[in-house]
């Protein structure tokens, strides 16, 4: 990962300080871990079943997260929780009802986890939610905002938040809900929501998107003039750590991004850059796309690739005085550097067998 330039005022208590990560094995909990250890911190990594952590991290099996997971061992002797762990959006989710399933790992889960660190003592509890919270777009193919300063078109924490999906409605109260506990308890609460994070490891639409353009494939995507805000996993990590620290953090919500929108067109074309390979992307006709996509039934799809997501991360800037350690062309390059070493990795083994 890219050395951090990013200040932490308390830098002389990172030696001591030790942090409980709930989702350690997973994309975000991974560089987390790894980060957070070359600073200095103590790192116990809590996950569903017995698996691999960074060098340097201590593991705990806490098995399935729920209203009734015991956090007791994990909790033993920390003094902040990093809580990753979530049930993620499914594209294909084959419940006819999900929102219950979304409840109970992302609400019921994260309600008993604060409600027992807070009963162990811990000092801080960074909850990592979902811009999702705040709605799925801020143009008009999704939800429009203004905000209080009446900027239209931008979420910002002021933004009266607008969950859509079972996974942004649970990630919703779980907020609630982690605000019930800290009024009762006094634990200091900081939650952080980010946008699409991307980064060495990614999986989803971001992996499929590199796929596509280190192929060649052409994308129906050029001329896009949308707006969209990502933030590279490099930046997350180092806006939870500053989150964990930070005297002036708790009790607070947080957006955080790169600080760079971009439109889809760019971000094909900067990924192109990233991958050394040509951009192959064509203009066709938005409309004509939607409709092709309404036929087939991929209609959100497309309104993502088209409608923007536009955040302002001026809050934690100002009271925290984070900004991105990285920008936009670095974590492109580092997760293309990724991608295709992953790449070469899987044409070697495949020649050696």
């Amino acid at each position: 990962m890219i050395e951090s330039v990013s200040g932490i005022r308390q830098a002389n208590t990172l030696e001591s300080l030790r942090v409980m990560v709930t989702g350690a094995n997973g994309f975000v909990g991974q560089a987390f871990c790894t980060e957070a250890i070359r600073r200095g911190l103590h790192i116990r990594g809590a996950t569903r079943l017995p698996c691999n952590l960074p060098a340097g991290a201590d593991s705990i099996v806490v098995g399935a997260i729920d209203g009734e997971t015991d956090w007791t061992e994990a909790l033993c002797g920390s003094d902040v929780v990093i809580h990753l762990a979530a049930r993620v959006h499914k594209v294909r989710d084959t419940a006819a009802n999900p929102l219950p399933e979304f409840l109970q790992t992302n609400l019921h889960g994260t309600e008993n986890l604060a409600q027992q660190a807070a009963h162990a003592g811990i000092k801080r509890f960074v909850y990592v939610s979902s811009i999702k919270v705040n709605g799925e777009s801020t143009s008009s193919t999704g939800v429009s905002s203004t905000n209080e300063s009446g900027e239209l078109g931008v979420f910002t924490e002021s933004v009266k938040p607008n969950p859509h999906d079972p996974y942004a409605i649970s990630k919703w109260q779980a907020e609630l809900a982690l605000q019930r506990v800290a009024q009762k308890t006094g634990l200091g609460i900081v939650i952080v929501r980010p946008p699409l994070v991307y980064g060495p490891r990614v999986k989803g639409n971001f992996v499929s998107l590199l796929k596509a353009i280190e192929k060649g494939i052409p994308l129906p995507l050029a001329g896009t003039h949308n707006v969209r805000s990502l933030i590279y996993v490099g930046n997350l990590v180092d806006a939870l750590i500053v989150c964990a620290t930070h005297p002036s953090a708790a009790g607070q919500t947080y957006i955080v991004s790169d600080g760079e929108a971009v439109s889809t067109s760019v971000l094909i074309e900067k990924i192109a850059h990233s991958l050394e390979r040509p951009n192959r992307s064509f203009y066709f006709p938005p409309g004509l796309l939607r409709a092709v996509a309404a036929l087939s039934g991929r209609s959100d799809q497309v309104d993502k690739l088209f409608g923007s997501l536009l955040l302002s991360d001026r809050k934690i800037r100002n009271e925290l005085g984070w900004s991105p350690p990285y920008s936009l062309e670095q974590g492109l390059r580092a997760t293309a550097d990724w991608y295709l070493a992953q790449r070469a990795a899987v044409g070697y083994n495949r020649a050696t067998l």
